[in-house]
Formats: C-alpha cells, structure tokens, sequence
C-alpha cells in the first residue's frame, strides 16, 4: 500500500489533469483561425481575451478542485480504516462461533444445521482474512498481471458464493426436518452432512472461478501480440472492475448466483412457518414446545438470511447501474459504503447467533467461563511463583 504522500500526489496529478480538460474545452469555443492554444500547444485560433474566464472564476475553480482532492482522499482513509475494523471484528467473532460450536455445543457436528453454520463462519472468517485486505488492495493501488489480478478477484466471489450456499443448505436443511421427519434421520448423517458442507465449497469455487475461464475484461496476451516491447513490462494498477466484466457481475453473479438461491430461500422458509403456524394451532402442548424451539430457530436463521440480502444486495444494484446508466451512476462514496455493507455481514452474523440460538448462547457462557478459569490459574501460578522465589530469598 502507497504512503500518503503519494496518494496525494496521485490525486493531484488527476485533478490537474481533469482541470486542463475543462479549460482546454472551455477555450476550444473561442478561437479564430491563427493562434496556437497555450493548454496543448498546437496551431488553433485567435483568442478573444474578452471571453476568457475571469480570475475569480479561475480561482473558484481551482479551489474546488482542490477541496474534491481533499474529500476524496478523506473518503479513501474513512474506508481503509472501517474495512480493518471490519476484518478484525470478522476473524473474532467467527473464530468464536467455530469454538463455541466445535468446543461449547455436545455432538453439535452431528446436527447438519451447525454444520453448515459452521461451514458459513469459515466463509465469514475468510472474508476478514482475504475478502477484505483484497477490497482494500486492489482499489488501484498495485500494479499486477491482469491474470494474477483477476485471480485474486475471484477470490471475493468465491467467499460470497460459499456463504450463499450454506445459508441455502440450511434452508433446505430447516425444510426436510420439518415436512419429512421419518427420512430425515435417515438422510441427515454425519457423512452426509459433510458431502453436502464438500459440495457447497466445491460449487462455490467452480462459480465463483468462471472469469478465469474467459469471462472477463482484459485481452489476452495473444491478442496484444502487436504492441511494442516497451510497453509490454508495464501493467496497469489492478481493481477488481478492470478484470471482472460487469456483465458477468449483473446477469451471473447476481441475477443468477445470489438472486435464484434467494429467492429459493424465501419459498423455504415461507412455507416452514407456514408450516409451523399451523401445527402449534392443531397440537397437544406436549409438543407445542418443540415446535417453538423449532420456530424459534427458524426466526434466527431467516433473520441471518434477511441480513445477508439487506447487506449485498445494494452493491448489487449498484453494479446494474454501472452497466446500464455508465460510471457517473455511482459515485465512489457510494460504491465504498456498499463495499463496506457488504463486508460488515460477515462482522455480524456471530451477534446474531449470540442473541437468537440458545445452544450457542450457552456455549459462548461456557467459553467465557473457561477463559475466566485459565485466566485466575495463570494468576495463582504466577502468585505461588512470587511466593516461592521471596522464600528462597530470605
């Protein structure tokens, strides 16, 4: 990552380049044959110097320019610094849901649905590894290969189909339960299970790895055969939109990868408390309680599921408008809060099992009470230590 001082010099050089556009434009309406233009100097026209702008048109002008520097490059800290509390909030929350399932839930990996909760937090957890340092990195800041950049892009699509589709294994995992309970102990085991879990990570790689297979923006290096070899050790800096075809973005990605499996979702779980109404009417109360832990548990997960579409689907819409409205659709503020909305689900969904999965509240309790433990043994071996080494003194 550049220092700042580059980075201003970076958005100077821009600014001083998009000014020199806008005079250039201005003054092309004003010349005569004859004269040579002071911004390009090539031959033009005589300049009227009645219709020049004004010194404090020219002052305003450069002033704004310079307050447009000022608030982008607050824009590019306010973001830098939000994604890395973002990253680190998503590695410790989800390396404690991990812990809490695997550790504080008794046979919890023999119940499909923490399973695929499971399966969701390593997606959350990489998200804070990978997905975010990447968003951050390839905003324009290093100078890569377009293979290795586009390589590395696909990495963000690949953690966001993984989460996905284990919120749609759970669904379906929520759905067989209920509508078939005698088949279900028999088709939710273990192995099961995990081959589901292998699925899931294997489709999300072959979907979210499409772009390596040609859909995508740069031109190979057999078809630049013809430019010179000057150029040719010169790459261009590496954002995720100069390799990723916004096509693929709009009709694949989301219409197709993020939409469809939504949707499915919400039929699901439509017709689960559809479902679940229904029987708490007509049962005894000896099984009311079930069904509302049942209920319950569905609430949660549907409230993960409404999160996830609240959270990505902005940027979503965001990508349809580059596509079909251009680049001044979206401003770069714009484009980085739904970046950040995007990162943040990962950052929340263990808050959300904290306060909406009793199982995994109880294990987070049983979590802290052991890290409590370690902490007051570490204090008393350190105390009898002390003790030991005063008497040897004396």
């Amino acid at each position: 990552m550049e220092c700042m001082p580059v980075v201003c010099a970076r958005i100077s050089a821009c600014m001083f380049a998009y000014k020199k556009c806008q005079l250039s434009a201005f003054f092309a309406k004003l010349k005569p044959k004859g004269t040579t233009d002071f911004l390009s100097n090539k031959p033009s026209t005589a300049l009227d110097v009645t219709q020049l702008p004004s010194r404090k048109f020219v002052l305003s002008f450069i002033t704004a320019s310079g307050c447009l520097a000022l608030m982008a490059e607050w824009s590019w800290v306010a973001y830098t610094v939000l994604e890395v509390l973002i990253a680190a909030a998503c590695c410790f929350g989800n390396v404690l849901v991990m812990c809490a399932v695997y550790f504080g839930i008794r046979d919890s990996l023999r119940e499909p649905t923490f399973c695929f909760l499971v399966s969701l937090a390593v997606a959350d957890f990489l998200v804070g590894v990978a997905a975010v340092p990447l968003a951050v990195l390839l905003d324009g800041w290093v100078s890569l290969i377009p293979e290795l950049c586009l390589l590395l892009s696909c990495v963000v699509l690949v953690l966001t189909q993984a989460s996905v589709l284990s919120l749609l294994a759970i669904a379906v995992d929520r759905y067989l339960r209920l509508h078939t309970p005698l088949r279900y102990k028999a088709l939710a085991t273990q192995r099961h299970t995990w081959i589901g879990v292998s699925v899931c990570w294997i489709l999300s790689c072959l979907l979210g790895f499409t772009p390596l297979f040609g859909w995508h923006n740069y031109s190979s290096p057999a078809s630049d055969s013809t430019n010179t070899s000057s150029t040719s050790f010169i790459h261009p800096p590496c954002t995720f939109l100069s390799v990723i075809s916004l096509p693929f973005m709009v009709y694949f990605n989301f219409l197709g990868c993020v939409m469809a499996p939504l949707l499915v979702m919400t039929l699901l779980y439509t017709r689960i408390f559809w479902s679940l109404q229904g029987r708490l009417k007509d049962s005894c109360p000896q099984t009311q309680a079930s069904l509302l832990r049942e209920k319950r548990l569905a609430c949660s997960l549907a409230l993960v599921l409404i999160l996830f579409a609240g959270c990505w689907i902005p940027l979503h819409l965001m990508n349809c408008l580059l596509l079909f409205q251009g680049p001044q659709a979206v401003t770069q503020g714009t484009l980085y809060t739904g970046i950040l909305l995007s990162h943040a689900n990962s950052a929340v969904n263990p808050v959300i099992y904290a306060y909406r999965i009793p199982k995994i509240q109880q294990a987070y309790s049983q979590l802290w009470r052991r890290f409590l433990a370690w902490l007051n043994c570490c204090h008393r071996k350190k105390a009898g230590a002390q003790i030991i080494n005063m008497q040897l003194n004396h």
